[in-house]
């Protein structure tokens, strides 16, 4: 479906549906109808719904007139703060933690992203940023041959990824135990070929590195 607001489709960007669910919270939070969020922002309140039921490309305008009728910023509805570290707003009012199961905690760490890996450097831990996969239950990054994660082969590193959404006031972290490796034919081939894997820091980063979780753990909080 596209408008003169923008696109709604199933893939889109956003295809956890965030922007619906920060739309739909706020919206709640004010004790607003769609129609009168509708209203303020100058839309078709059936169009306000579709954006808090389905993952939505909104232009810019339309996005700015949205978060000016709830009362926030486009950043904020985005989940986008650039140099800002995530978690910066106020907890839930009554937050609720709870453990993830092992299967919860695969299902997150299978999309990927940017996580932290902490090794042992002389008489200190470094913690160090990578993006990675998860391909065949491992977790696979690349870095360099001289580098401190390069290192680390055959040692057991623990391996940790978070999100923190500040609208919705929940969010997640789930740590990983294991031993590290470097891979070598035939497997590096298998993994170079099939997982899309470009590390952000660019240079020279030829060495795949992977870590076989032998305890995952997590926990999420939400409201």
């Amino acid at each position: 479906m596209s408008g003169e607001h923008g696109t709604t489709s199933h893939d889109a960007p956003w295809t956890s549906g965030d922007l619906a669910r920060r739309v739909r919270a706020r919206r709640i939070a004010l004790g607003l109808t769609p129609e009168e969020v509708a209203d303020r922002a100058g839309m078709d309140a059936g169009f306000v719904r579709l954006v808090e039921r389905r993952p939505t490309i909104l232009n810019p305008g339309a996005l700015t007139r949205l978060a000016d009728a709830l009362h926030t910023t486009t950043s904020d509805l985005l989940g986008s703060h650039p140099d800002r570290a995530s978690g910066w707003g106020p907890a839930a009012a009554h937050p609720v933690l709870e453990p993830m199961s092992p299967t919860e905690c695969m299902t997150v760490l299978e999309r990927g992203g940017v996580g932290r890996v902490a090794v042992s450097a002389g008489d200190d831990i470094d913690v160090l940023p990578v993006n990675f996969v998860v391909h065949d239950g491992e977790v696979v990054f690349r870095t360099g041959p001289s580098t401190v994660l390069a290192r680390q082969a055959n040692r057991r590193v623990t391996f940790e990824v978070d999100r923190i959404d500040e609208s919705l006031r929940s969010g997640w972290s789930v740590l990983v135990r294991g031993p590290a490796r470097v891979l070598t034919e035939p497997d590096l081939h298998l993994v170079a070929a099939t997982a899309e894997l470009e590390p952000w820091a660019g240079g020279v980063r030829d060495l795949y590195v992977t870590i076989t979780p032998e305890r995952v753990s997590g926990r999420r909080i939400h409201v």
